[in-house]
C-alpha cells in the first residue's frame, strides 16, 4: 500500500491492511446492495418505503445499513420537521457512481440463480 498516485495513495484490496476492505464489506452486504439499488431505481425514499421495498430486512438491520451508507458518503438522510417527522434517504453522487455496478450484480444473480441452484444440488449429491 506504499504506492502513490497523483490523487493520493493507491489502494490494494488484496493487502490485508488495506482500508478499502472495509468499504468492500459494506457494499458487499446484501442489505446495502439492495438499499443502493432501491434508491437508485426509485429515487428519494422514506424509511417505511425502503422497509416495504426490501422484504425480509429487520428494522435494526435497515437502520444499521442506512447509517453505514450515510457514514461512507453513499447516501444522504434528510429530516423534515413535521408531525410526524419526515426522514428521506437519497443516493449521493458517490452512491450513484456505484449504482450501475451493484444493479448489474443484482441482475446477474437474478438471471443465474437457477443455474447456481442446479450446481449446488449437483455438488451436494456428489459430496454426500
Amino acid at each position: 500500500m506504499d504506492v502513490k498516485t497523483a490523487d493520493g495513495p493507491a489502494f490494494d484490496a488484496f493487502a490485508a491492511s488495506c482500508p478499502s476492505r472495509r468499504l468492500l464489506d459494506t457494499i458487499g452486504n446484501k442489505w446495502a446492495s439492495l438499499v443502493i439499488v432501491a434508491l437508485g431505481l426509485e429515487g428519494r425514499m422514506r424509511y417505511s418505503e425502503l422497509s416495504a421495498r426490501i422484504a425480509g430486512v429487520s428494522q435494526k438491520m435497515l437502520t444499521q445499513t442506512l447509517r453505514g451508507l450515510e457514514r461512507d458518503g453513499l447516501l444522504t438522510r434528510t429530516v423534515t420537521p413535521s408531525v410526524p417527522v419526515r426522514v428521506d434517504y437519497e443516493l449521493t453522487p458517490l452512491g450513484l457512481s456505484l449504482l450501475g455496478t451493484i444493479r448489474h450484480l443484482k441482475e446477474w444473480a437474478e438471471a443465474h440463480m437457477a443455474e447456481v441452484d442446479r450446481a449446488r444440488e449437483e455438488y451436494d449429491r456428489n459430496s454426500a
